[in-house]
């Protein structure tokens, strides 16, 4: 297994920060010549589940889909990050469990905030009825109850994605 075989899985209510802090964390990896493979819910719902409902089955079957790439990656050698809401921790603790070096990065950020924010209309989808599925609105989003690191997503994406790293290095995964 290479020394860089870790999973890092980025949650947060939708519109959190957690995108962008991967993102950020991906060119600080990228600097030191570590290039994971990102596992983003929407790039991969469009592969996994391209007609996605958001149903508690659907989730439950993508999810544990998305885990088990990601523990295959590392099983290979290959850095993972997740950058998904995983709105259940049932979710990452299946991946937690399958990867033995994983880092739950919890990014918190107050719901009127995501809301505010909103990039893809998910929570203006929620007012309006057009969805009936959203993360800290119709479906619960259950919070890590002992992550690595809990980030506050009002911070600048570059200030904590500088946290992980540090957080990766006391660790020794990077």
């Amino acid at each position: 297994m290479s020394t860089h075989a870790f999973a890092i899985w980025v949650t947060g209510l939708p519109a959190s920060g957690k995108s962008t802090i991967a993102a950020a964390l991906i060119r600080k990896l990228n600097s030191r010549n570590i290039f994971p493979l990102v596992l983003e819910s929407d790039r991969m719902r469009r592969i996994l589940t391209p007609a996605a409902t958001y149903s508690d089955d659907e989730r439950d079957r993508f999810y544990g889909q998305l885990a088990d790439i990601g523990a295959a990656a590392v099983n290979d050698g290959v850095p993972v990050i997740f950058d998904a809401t995983a709105n259940r921790k049932s979710y990452r603790d299946h991946a937690r469990s399958a990867i033995s070096r994983f880092v739950e990065v919890y990014v918190n950020s107050p719901l009127a905030l995501c809301m505010a924010r909103d990039p893809k209309g998910i929570y203006a989808d929620a007012r309006t009825g057009r969805s009936a599925t959203v993360p800290g609105i119709q479906s619960q989003y259950e919070p890590p109850d002992h992550p690595e690191i809990v980030l506050d997503g009002v911070q600048p994406p570059e200030l904590n994605a500088d946290r992980i790293i540090e957080l990766l290095e006391s660790l020794g995964y990077v």
